[in-house]
C-alpha cells in the first residue's frame, strides 16, 4: 500500500533538503577545485588560508570531499520509496557503493579534520565526534540490511543522511556568526561545525520520532518484517 499524506510529504522534504545541501556542496567543490588546481600544479600554497590546507594535503582533503559528495548524490534515489519498491536490486547495489564511499569519506574526514582543522580545537573536536557518529550510523545501517532488519536499516541510514547533510549548512553558520561580529573567520568555523552538525542530528531524530511507519513493523506469512504504512497509507 502506498504511503500518502504526511509520510509522502516527509520523504519529499527530506529529499529536498538533501538536494539543496548537494547543490551547496557541488558549488563549493567546483570553486575549491578551480581555485586550488593552479596552486596544485605549481606546487605553491596559495593566498587563501582556508584553501592552503587542501593544496598542502590534497589527497587527504579530496579523498574526503569527493566520496562524500558522491555519497550524497546516491542518497537522493536511495531515499525514494518508489525506487526501493520498483528497483530493489538497484537500491541494494547503490546502497553498498554509498556505504563504502561514506566510510571512505568519514575516514579521510577524521584524518584531515583532526590534523588540519582550520577552526582549531573546537573544529577538531566536532570533526571527531560527528565523523565517528557518521561512521557508526553507516555500519549499523549495513548490519541491519545484512540481517534483513528493514526498519533498523532505514532508521540508521536516515541518521547517516542527516548528519552527512550537515556539512552543507556549516558555511551558512559561518556567515551568520561573522555577520554578528562575535568572532573572526577562523573562530567561526569551530562554532559552525558544532551548530550545523548538531542541528542536523537533532533534525534526523525528530524526523524519525514523527514517522510511525519507520518505527512500527508487522509480521507477514513469510516470516519477514516490514514497516507498517502510516495511517493515511
Amino acid at each position: 500500500m502506498e504511503r500518502s499524506g504526511g509520510g509522502g510529504r516527509g520523504d519529499l522534504l527530506l529529499r529536498g533538503v538533501v538536494g539543496l545541501v548537494l547543490l551547496v556542496l557541488a558549488v563549493f567543490v567546483v570553486l575549491r577545485l578551480v581555485e586550488d588546481v593552479p596552486h596544485l600544479l605549481a606546487g605553491t600554497p596559495g593566498e587563501d588560508p582556508f584553501g592552503r590546507r587542501y593544496v598542502a594535503h590534497p589527497w587527504e582533503g579530496y579523498l574526503h570531499i569527493v566520496p562524500g559528495t558522491v555519497f550524497l548524490v546516491l542518497a537522493l534515489p536511495q531515499l525514494s520509496a518508489r525506487v526501493r519498491r520498483r528497483h530493489l536490486r538497484l537500491h541494494r547495489r547503490m546502497g553498498r557503493v554509498a556505504i563504502v564511499l561514506g566510510l571512505l569519506s568519514a575516514a579521510f574526514g577524521l584524518l584531515f579534520g583532526a590534523r588540519h582543522a582550520f577552526g582549531g580545537a573546537p573544529q577538531t573536536a566536532a570533526t571527531v565526534v560527528f565523523g565517528a557518529w557518521f561512521a557508526v550510523t553507516l555500519l549499523l545501517g549495513l548490519r541491519g540490511a545484512r540481517g534483513h532488519r528493514v526498519v533498523q536499516h532505514r532508521r540508521w541510514m536516515i541518521r547517516a543522511f542527516a548528519v552527512s547533510t550537515g556539512v552543507g549548512t556549516i558555511r551558512l553558520w559561518v556567515g551568520l556568526l561573522l555577520g554578528t561580529g562575535l568572532t573572526d573567520f577562523r573562530g567561526a568555523f569551530g562554532w559552525a561545525f558544532w551548530l550545523g552538525l548538531t542541528m542536523h542530528v537533532v533534525a534526523g531524530e525528530m524526523y524519525l520520532r514523527h514517522r510511525p511507519d519507520v518505527h512500527r513493523v508487522r509480521h507477514h506469512g513469510n516470516g519477514r518484517r516490514r514497516p507498517v504504512p502510516s495511517p493515511g497509507g
